[in-house]
């Protein structure tokens, strides 16, 4: 049992990180905002059919649950999705990985933080700080001034989609301590619907002020929309709530570290995209931050997926 929970989030984790290749690709093709609400919609579908015994068991109380995780969630996937289009897959992935520190760093403020989860300890401090010089190296192009080339980052050269990216990584932090906050007393099936449901309205509401939405069904955003809807979130949410119960905390969150090595590895093999030297530097302290802020024992906080 625990062998096939690992196969299948090991699976899991590289169907995420695939997915930033294959949807910067369909995103010649639509809109990220279009894009984004035919995903959810779709997997808001799939959902409903797969879990249409949970619809009776939902009560008022969840309504209001359902629509601040779905706000949240629907933040990060708009950040994450514009910023992609402004910037390369793997360092989108890699940005998006530093939820995995912003968590506990955020869980600094008590009201932030799950009734019963203690405060971050060092190793979470230690770990954002890494992942920050790693943000730096990753995003910021050395100046080019005399005797600190390649040392002081400039700033004002840092891409639009990085920035945009970082905003995806903050919306799906506050998506990860609603849930702790939320989950422990919604079951999963119903949360599931909800939080998927709202954040597809919340999509819809936010495209006309986003943009002005186009899509063109080709045979490469069909592609995308099957490997994103189906497979990226019903049924990856699906998988990784049935293995949360078997595995501990610590490896799920090991396992997680390798979705943005996945992205990049998709990246490289379809696209041909290759890290300089001082990229590569920080996308490594950016997994060093992560390992080291999720793989030090301590009380466990859900990571950016859970659902």
């Amino acid at each position: 049992m625990k062998l096939r929970a690992y196969v299948l989030m090991l699976l899991v984790v590289a169907v995420w990180g695939s997915t930033f290749v294959v949807i910067k690709g369909a995103l010649a093709d639509a809109t990220p905002a279009a894009f984004n609400l035919v995903r959810m919609a779709l997997a808001f579908g799939l959902l409903g059919i797969a879990y249409h015994r949970a619809w009776r068991g939902i009560r008022r109380s969840d309504l209001a649950a359902g629509a601040l995780v779905g706000l949240c969630l629907a933040a990060g996937y708009q950040f994450q999705t514009i910023g992609l289009v402004r910037t390369t897959p793997s360092k989108s992935a890699f940005i998006t990985g530093l939820v995995v520190v912003l968590v506990p760093l955020f869980s600094t403020i008590p009201s932030l933080r799950a009734p019963d989860a203690h405060a971050p300890r060092w190793n979470a401090y230690s770990g954002a700080a890494l992942a920050f010089v790693g943000i730096l190296l990753l995003t910021a192009p050395a100046a080019a001034k005399a005797g600190v080339a390649g040392l002081v980052p400039d700033f004002s050269s840092i891409n639009l989609g990085d920035v945009l990216t970082f905003g995806c990584s903050i919306g799906f932090t506050f998506h990860c301590l609603a849930l702790s906050h939320v989950s422990p007393r919604i079951p999963f099936q119903p949360l599931a619907l909800l939080q998927v449901g709202f954040c597809a309205v919340f999509m819809a509401i936010s495209m006309p002020m986003i943009e002005h939405p186009q899509i063109h069904f080709t045979p490469r955003l069909v592609t995308a929309l099957i490997v994103a809807a189906p497979l990226a979130t019903a049924a990856a949410f699906s998988i990784q709530s049935w293995a949360q119960s078997i595995l501990p905390s610590t490896h799920i969150a090991l396992l997680l570290t390798m979705e943005p090595v996945f992205a990049w590895i998709t990246s490289f093999l379809f696209t041909g995209e290759r890290m300089g030297l001082r990229p590569a530097c920080g996308a490594l302290l950016i997994l060093a931050g992560i390992g080291l802020t999720e793989l030090v024992p301590q009380p466990h906080v859900p990571s950016a997926h859970e659902a």
